[in-house]
């Protein structure tokens, strides 16, 4: 390891997370991209751990709000973390501690459909699916459904 190498790698490192919180598994795929040196890469991620730089909880934490915000459910989410390479019991934590799931879906749902809820059945399939899609549960989707209803 050419500590010369190693300081270049960790300092691509630092400024890509200046930028925003990254996983372990997406930083890693960033910095390969540009270095073919796994060993510094690696070193380069054990010493950005070991500082408290890079954590997959709080990356997660702040992924959930942004994406929540954007309209979209714990299921999507989820999915999403896992893409990024995650550990499910992170995931499960952060989705459960952020919470407000129904709340989200209805937002979702009024900024897609001013009009409400549909009496017609094929437009409120289409309503549901939106939901779905978005990555809402069943119980969250029929809450959202159930609640404007009333």
């Amino acid at each position: 390891m050419t500590s010369e190498l190693f300081s270049a790698i960790y300092n691509k490192a630092l400024d890509i997370l200046s930028r925003r919180e990254h996983s372990v598994l997406e930083l890693k795929q960033k910095l390969k991209k540009k270095y073919d040196i796994e060993d510094d890469i690696e070193e380069t991620i054990f010493r950005l751990k070991k500082n408290n730089l890079l954590n997959d909880y709080r990356f997660s934490e702040s992924y959930v709000v942004y994406r929540k915000r954007k309209g979209f459910g714990p299921v999507k989410i989820s999915k999403e973390l896992e893409s990024k390479g995650v550990a499910e019991v992170i995931i499960f934590e952060v989705l459960d501690n952020e919470g407000g799931w129904v709340e989200a879906a209805n937002k979702a749902f009024s900024k897609r459909f001013k009009e409400g809820p549909s009496t017609d059945t094929k437009t409120l399939l289409k309503q549901k699916s939106f939901l779905y899609n978005r990555g809402f549960d069943f119980k969250e989707i029929e809450s959202v459904l159930s609640d404007d209803m009333l």
